[in-house]
């Protein structure tokens, strides 16, 4: 049993991690064996793991509450949107900006709305707020497991990223503002007290003050920070300040209410190539690549320890399971709403909807919140509600893996024979049809498959 290893308390700790990083590695092996992305793999390593107590295994039991190995799983998320926070700038998130609240808007009020649904007609005998609360839980999108996904097919520095990685940033922040004003409704209910709009406007003006804030003035900090920052004669100064800068906006984030993993994508968008070219001018590496290998060990833990959580047996329950499918179906749909918020030509619509799909961390959190709410003496999400909504947040984050993957394939090969018969016509020949040119592209797919 790795966690009743004996003697210095970190011992067990280093022995969970190695098994964690070597299983991690097996599960993204076998992923790319069947074509899938890495951290699909990693996740269902993850579920296997946690479900050994099937078959009458228990020595893993301790993964799932470990407490070092939660802390170390958090830091890995952090350091995921660090990294993809670094892929970007302000500049090109600019450039998608209107596509992306857009999308985060319509991508939230699908999933509230149809959440809410759900729970009213599934769940009758429960009050109204916990058919609210089931659509806030489903309203957020969890960035972590998507930019992981994009990175793994080498899409992260496409439009199509930006407007997702941006997007749920924003739907984040909306989710949040969603989830505070539902828990600020059933705890006034619940204390028989008038639910107060100042309150609501705070949350609203801390969320902007911080996401226009953190960009503004770390642009204007950044620099100046870099520039002192490259006078210490010490090794590793780079990513010590930058680490330093992505945590404490981690650290602000949530200090005023926000996931601190917006911070952390903040600080990252705000660093740029210029902040610290006294660094790289010297012949240091970027901290893109000062980054990499922290990411490379505390990454692969977050999607496994997220993966260790996921209980099978709750499939057991018939009622639980027709819960679980129908918010499931009502997380995905509800999501797709976000095409019709993509402004400009060209761009991908349906993998930007399939990208907003995982709710990963986040609808985690809101669920857990859920069980800490109480209305007249019961708690608003009770132990099975929770159970189906674990269940919904893992199908969502099994799901989008190899869905993004094939939506982008199928782009990209609509595109080339687009291309293909548009070069027939600029050499002469005869102007296709569009029943041509759509067949040309469904040619190109059986032949793919």
């Amino acid at each position: 049993m790795i966690g009743g290893v004996q003697g210095d308390p970190i011992a067990a700790l280093i022995l969970s991690l190695a098994f964690i990083l070597v299983a991690a590695k097996f599960g993204a092996h076998f992923a790319g064996v069947f074509g899938q992305p890495p951290v699909l793999g990693e996740l269902v390593t993850g579920v296997v793991l946690g479900n050994l107590t099937l078959l009458g295994f228990h020595g893993l039991d301790y993964l799932r509450t470990d407490v070092a190995l939660d802390t170390l799983s958090r830091l890995g998320v952090i350091l995921l949107l660090f990294q993809v926070g670094l892929d970007s700038t302000v500049a090109q998130m600019m450039k998608v900006g209107l596509s992306s609240f857009m999308v985060a808007t319509l991508g939230v009020i699908g999933p509230f709305v149809l959440g809410w649904g759900v729970g009213a007609w599934l769940l009758p005998e429960a009050s109204i707020y916990a058919h609210i609360f089931l659509g806030a839980t489903l309203s957020a999108t969890s960035v972590g497991i998507t930019a992981r996904v994009l990175k793994d097919l080498r899409r992260s520095d496409t439009d199509e990223a930006r407007i997702i990685l941006g997007a749920a940033v924003i739907d984040d922040v909306q989710g949040l503002i969603i989830l505070a004003v539902v828990t600020g409704i059933i705890t006034a209910v619940n204390n028989g007290v008038a639910l107060s709009y100042g309150a609501i406007g705070l949350v609203l003006g801390k969320a902007t003050a911080f996401l226009f804030g953190s960009l503004v003035l770390g642009v204007y900090l950044s620099r100046r920070l870099f520039s002192i920052a490259s006078r210490l004669n010490a090794g590793g100064v780079l990513l010590a300040v930058g680490l330093a800068f992505c945590f404490t906006l981690a650290w602000l984030a949530n200090a005023i209410g926000l996931a601190p993993i917006v911070g952390a994508f903040a600080a990252g968008l705000v660093l740029e190539d210029l902040h610290y070219r006294d660094f790289t001018e010297r012949g240091e590496h970027t901290l893109v690549a000062l980054v990499e290998p922290i990411a490379s060990f505390l990454v692969p833990i977050f999607f496994v320890i997220m993966g260790v959580r996921v209980d099978l047996r709750v499939f057991g329950d018939p009622g639980m399971l027709g819960l679980a499918a129908a918010l499931a179906a009502a997380a995905i749909l509800g999501k797709q709403l976000c095409a019709l918020g993509v402004i400009g030509r060209g761009l991908d619509r349906l993998s930007i909807g399939v990208g907003m799909i995982p709710r990963g961390e986040v609808g985690l959190i809101f669920a857990n919140m859920g069980l800490t709410l109480v209305v007249a003496g019961a708690p608003v999400v009770n132990q099975s509600v929770f159970s189906a909504l674990v269940v919904t947040v893992i199908t969502c984050d099994l799901i989008t893996p190899p869905a993004l993957k094939w939506s982008f394939e199928r782009f990209s090969r609509r595109a080339a024979a687009r291309r293909s018969v548009v070069g027939s016509v600029m050499s002469g020949d005869t102007a296709p049809t569009r029943e041509e040119v759509a067949h040309e592209a469904d040619s190109n797919d059986g032949a793919t498959r």
